[in-house]
């Protein structure tokens, strides 16, 4: 009998992304409110942001993808398969969203466990069979019960607002000759380059890791792994036919779906927030021996 377990890996790298995005990020503030920046303008607008992103991260996710949210008389198969896995996690049921994407994918948004969605595209719900789509679906839910979609949308913000004050640094230029630290301007880029690079390499580890952890729930949940192996073999090959300007269109959501919208002979490969498809495969057939009684 395979029983759902909590993973602590999971938790400490979480707590520990958290812990090491808000260090750098008030360290930013603080050399920033040094060379002359109003470190209360600082604090209030990036409280205001971090709250409207907790409450309404969701809906801006899903209206970003021009997802749909379903009804069961809409959609009463997608809803018997996640009320059943639902069962099987002891979670409330998400809701169900379509994304009219011709992209194979699927992604969980939400801030906990009883507000939370799942959404499928089309384009994945026309190639899956029945066993594969449960897997996916079962991958997704994974997420959710392991309440990693708010900590990935919450250091991805942090990353992004270092990238744009980076971006738009000239704003704050002027701002520390009233206190006769202009000299020390220069500051700013470099501390907003480093918060973001640290914020991109901790989100690429978390990222990564947690999309093994969710596989593993998968395999769990559905106790068919090689269901979860067939769909990610079968969305990764048909990405590669995906054309380009489609994947560009959904690119800012690689680190939600359950594969990256990218080419696989893409540059931005090297870059990618999850672990390659035969990377996840080899340790889904782990699993898979584990389950049957032959493991190590």
């Amino acid at each position: 009998m395979n029983e759902w377990t909590r993973d602590w890996g999971l938790q400490v790298r979480m707590l520990g992304t958290l812990f090491f995005l808000a260090l750098v990020y008030f360290v930013f503030i603080a050399v920033l409110a040094y060379i002359g920046v109003s470190s209360f303008v600082l604090v209030i607008v990036v409280t205001i942001v971090l709250l409207l992103q907790y409450f309404f991260s969701d809906r801006l996710v899903l209206a970003s993808m021009g997802a749909r949210i379903v009804s069961e008389q809409e959609e009463p198969h997608l809803y018997e398969i996640m009320t059943r896995l639902c069962v099987i996690a002891g979670i409330s049921r998400p809701g169900i969203a379509i994304v009219d994407r011709a992209v194979p994918n699927a992604f969980a948004t939400g801030r906990n466990t009883k507000k939370s969605i799942i959404a499928v595209t089309t384009g994945l719900l026309s190639m899956l069979s029945q066993d594969e789509l449960e897997a996916v679906l079962a991958h997704e839910l994974s997420h959710v019960k392991n309440r990693d979609v708010m900590i990935i949308t919450l250091a991805s913000l942090i990353s992004t607002a270092a990238f744009y004050v980076f971006r738009n640094f000239f704003l704050y230029s002027h701002s520390g000759s009233r206190n006769g630290k202009e000299n020390f301007w220069f500051i700013i880029p470099i501390m907003a380059a480093g918060v973001w690079v640290v914020s991109f390499l901790l989100i690429k580890a978390l990222s990564r890791y947690r999309e093994f952890s969710a596989d593993r729930g998968s395999a769990v949940l559905t106790g068919k792994p090689a269901q979860l192996v067939s769909a990610l073999r079968k969305i990764s090959g048909q990405m590669e036919r995906i054309p380009t300007t489609d994947l560009r269109e959904v690119e800012g959501m690689n680190a939600f779906f359950i594969i990256p919208a990218i080419s696989g002979s893409s540059i931005i490969a090297l870059f990618s927030t999850h672990p390659s498809v035969e990377q996840r495969v080899k340790a889904l057939e782990q699993i898979e021996r584990e389950m049957s009684g032959h493991g190590l």
